[in-house]
């Protein structure tokens, strides 16, 4: 199923990126908001900004979000050391590609990283990368609408 995703864990924290890396994994492509920080805070918690920087000395890394305000995007890229791209609209991998492009990183030496199925998960398999589902860092904190989303999106992935 194009849905299923190739690693399916509750945390970014989960993977072992060693395993990641010794099969051919050289770039990293994050979704933003609900990934790697709370929704539209512009904030990275100190635990996965810590990742992030640790990441960074082993693979390329980059923020692909579909979030289209340029000033909350300039926002997330001044307190980032690495490249943050918006308006990707996901789930078309051409933003993805094009940034890959000029790293000289080919897709299928990339993993693609997001909490949401329909959009981050199927954008990775359209670009032909390795795709990495993760629950949203504000798991326990969403408002119920959002948690009910959620729940159906992976109990399509699960068949």
């Amino acid at each position: 199923m194009i849905l299923k995703p190739d690693y399916n864990v509750k945390s970014l924290f989960d993977l072992d990126f060693k395993e990641i890396k010794s099969k051919g994994i050289n770039a990293l492509l994050f979704d933003l908001d609900s990934t790697v920080m709370p929704s539209k805070s512009g904030e990275y918690p100190p635990q996965i900004k810590k990742l992030l920087n640790e990441l960074k000395q082993n693979f390329i890394i980059a923020i692909i979000s579909n979030n289209k305000r340029k000033e909350y995007i300039s926002k997330v890229q001044a307190i980032s050391d690495f490249p943050v791209i918006g308006s990707a609209n996901k789930p078309n991998p051409k933003v993805m590609n094009e940034f890959l492009k000029t790293v000289n990183i080919q897709p299928s030496n990339c993993a693609v990283i997001g909490d949401r199925p329909l959009t981050d998960i199927l954008a990775g398999k359209l670009l032909g990368a390795k795709t990495i589902l993760v629950d949203s860092v504000t798991k326990e904190t969403e408002n119920k609408p959002t948690r009910i989303v959620r729940w159906l999106e992976r109990l399509v992935i699960r068949k």
